[in-house]
């Protein structure tokens, strides 16, 4: 039996939201910003609990489905052109984990103007209308702000802008909500605030929703497709390291409690990744030593935000430990082998050994011969413990095989991902694709049973 473990819902979303958006001081919050406008117009429309909620979770994840920093930032500009890609793949994002289905049409729609709903049809009381309109103006509001300008100086212009989008961009009751709630200053003195998260985290929608160990790892292998899906050579890594991770922790007799919070670790091993961009991921030689440089910030950032969660110590170090070596010669911390746990010398192989049989910008992917060369020769170095290696060379077969197989389901996802319909935002919204009727309380029985309380 597990013993009993279980984190703040909230803690984690707005710990995962804010590294989505770390890759650029000018998006930095960008997400937890609009959830936190949308929370505020939800509450002064006093909707059902379980519709604010949604309309916040969909708010924290809204661009998920741009995961490209220069993406990120060209939205953030008003200067994508299609902004409709990344609303599809945030939705199918979201429709890839039961909890988060619900909520995939609020995702999809998010940036679906009020003129395009009436023209086919829709009314605001219609099931996620509303939902998408209030995303949409707090998307509009947050990347309305300019970070350079104090924000109290800046607060007569957004609001024309805002007032210039009724009954066109966005329903006119819905900006009239906006407008009385605009003229408290402390509505805008939050929204910038360094401590929104603190703000969200003790008194967001969520802030009571506790979920146990086999939720978290459900969530997880959600969030590393977010982390993987970045570029198609790092597509399936996250899957292979979780999958290599868990089979060592099994030959180690690790008790079942333990190989399940490895593989979450596997999952969110890379999480810090998501600042990195795609031109040095992607890169066919090899790197600058300043190129290099920005890659070792991602293991920080990992460690930061994993250990920003209360309860994940453990899976914050196995996580981000994954490039320490026993001799001190990693980073970003330069531990040495007194302060790397099993757990993290584990992650550190499978990670290693993941990443050779995986194609890469700059070569393919390797033989046995040359992997077990490699893992041979960082053990003798004293960089990788011996051990390990030897447990992992002796079961080759079978963890390659395990390793491939789920890597093969990840790859399949992925392409799944890829292959949207090439459609504009008019085109689509002629079919909106939403459901007959509401799901506003989450879905499955694996799910937190307190989320509607």
């Amino acid at each position: 039996m597990l013993k009993d473990i279980s984190i703040n819902l909230n803690n984690f979303f707005l710990s995962v939201s804010d590294a989505i958006d770390l890759s650029s001081p000018q998006i930095s919050t960008h997400q937890m910003r609009v959830a936190y406008l949308s929370w505020l117009l939800a509450k002064k429309m006093k909707l059902p609990l379980e519709r604010l909620k949604q309309i916040y979770i969909a708010a924290l994840f809204h661009d998920i489905g741009a995961l490209d920093p220069s993406d990120k930032l060209l939205l953030h500009r008003f200067e994508e052109k299609d902004l409709f890609r990344h609303c599809l793949r945030g939705e199918r994002l979201f429709l890839s984990i039961p909890f988060l289905r619900p909520m995939a049409p609020i995702v999809r729609h998010h940036h679906t103007s009020w003129a395009t709903w009436q023209k086919n049809g829709y009314h605001i009381e219609d099931p996620y209308v509303l939902e998408s309109q209030l995303i949409y103006l707090a998307d509009l509001v947050e990347r309305l702000l300019d970070r350079r300008e104090y924000v109290l100086h800046q607060t007569n212009r957004i609001i024309a802008r805002i007032i210039e989008a009724a009954g066109q961009e966005i329903h006119p009751e819905v900006v009239d909500i906006f407008l009385d709630m605009a003229k408290r200053a402390s509505c805008w003195l939050d929204l910038v605030s360094p401590r929104l998260y603190s703000i969200l985290l003790n008194h967001g929608p969520l802030e009571r929703v506790e979920i146990g160990l086999e939720d978290i790892a459900q969530l997880a292998a959600f969030f590393s497709k977010i982390i993987d899906f970045k570029s198609r050579f790092t597509s399936t890594h996250s899957t292979g390291v979780a999958a290599c991770a868990t089979i060592l922790a099994h030959i180690c007799a690790l008790t079942e409690q333990e190989v399940l919070l490895m593989k979450i670790a596997g999952n969110l091993h890379d999480l810090g990744k998501l600042v990195i961009p795609n031109t040095i991921l992607e890169k066919p030689g090899p790197l600058t030593p300043q190129e290099f440089a920005i890659i070792k910030q991602h293991t920080y950032h990992t460690y930061m935000i994993l250990s920003s969660i209360e309860g994940f110590t453990q899976i914050a170090e196995w996580a981000a430990f994954h490039h320490e070596k026993l001799d001190g010669s990693g980073y970003p911390f330069g531990l040495t082998a007194d302060r790397l746990s099993l757990g993290a010398r584990i992650m550190a192989v499978a990670d290693i050994f993941t990443a050779l049989i995986e194609r890469r910008p700059y070569r393919k992917e390797m033989s046995k011969k040359e992997v077990t060369e490699i893992l041979k020769r960082q053990a003798q170095k004293g960089l990788l413990d011996s051990y390990i290696v030897k447990l992992l060379l002796e079961n080759y077969q079978e963890v390659y095989t395990k390793v491939s197989e789920q890597q093969q389901i990840a790859q399949e996802k992925f392409q799944e991902y890829l292959q949207l319909p090439i459609v504009s935002m008019a085109q689509d919204n002629n079919v909106p694709h939403l459901p007959k009727q509401p799901v506003f309380l989450p879905q499955g029985p694996r799910w937190p049973r307190d989320l509607h309380r």
